[in-house]
């Protein structure tokens, strides 16, 4: 097990999680800056939940900390939104990059690992960066909602993670997916192209596909892998 950050107020994570179960998720957003500072931060993938989110930080702190995990092979989309946000709010999310370039891991593990092996490929341009990037942090925040997999069904607004060590915050884990669209329109938050395409989930551009309409919106991503998960959010509360 993994302790990262300060686990010193590890027993408040019970109480924050009941105070804050019907709080609005700007609220919510505010209360992690508020008591964490600098050492809180939003982990991005620039989906449709963290762009809200990203949308909610800045009106708590005028240079929230976000930061993405660039595996190399985003959606050029995804890239895109990256430059609209550094322009549509004034700051430059954290760009963590993963230990081995996509030709080095081609050397050393064969071309095109996410077809033969994708949680092998997940853990090294995924979790593993993820881990350097938590080092030092008392809390993160995520965008996972429970009503988007069975294993997120039982998120807490505030959790503690115990796989990687610190306190774990989802301002938007009560909201329904037409609660956070109505957040898009009301607020213009820009949002991925994709979304538009069937997308309603997007990842790396090799394991994620469009959806049918009424399919669950996770079936895109390792379509016809057995796999939902990236190893980021493997579980719901009490941890991950």
């Amino acid at each position: 097990m993994r302790h990262f950050g300060d686990t010193s107020r590890v027993g408040s994570v019970p109480q924050w999680a009941e105070a804050l179960e019907a709080a609005d998720p700007l609220d919510i957003a505010a209360w992690a800056v508020s008591e964490f500072g600098t050492q809180v931060a939003l982990a991005c993938s620039f989906g449709v939940e963290d762009m809200c989110l990203i949308d909610m930080l800045v009106r708590a702190t005028p240079a929230p900390r976000v930061f993405y995990l660039d595996t190399g092979v985003l959606f050029p989309e995804t890239y895109a939104l990256i430059d609209i946000v550094k322009r549509r709010y004034g700051f430059v999310p954290e760009r963590r990059l993963p230990a081995l370039s996509l030709a080095r891991q081609a050397e050393h593990y064969g071309d095109r690992l996410w077809e033969r092996d994708p949680d092998a490929c997940c853990r090294m341009r995924k979790v593993e960066p993820l881990e350097q990037m938590l080092k030092g942090l008392g809390a993160w925040i995520t965008g996972i909602r429970r009503d988007q997999t069975p294993f997120r069904a039982g998120a807490k607004v505030v959790e503690y993670d115990a796989k990687f060590g610190l306190v774990k915050v989802n301002p938007l884990v009560r909201w329904t997916t037409g609660q956070v669209w109505r957040y898009v329109r009301q607020h213009r938050v820009p949002y991925n192209p994709l979304h538009d395409r069937g997308y309603p989930s997007i990842g790396c551009a090799p394991c994620t596909k469009p959806v049918r309409p009424g399919d669950d919106p996770r079936s895109g991503r390792w379509a016809h892998q057995g796999k939902t998960e990236c190893g980021i959010h493997p579980g719901a509360a009490p941890s991950l």
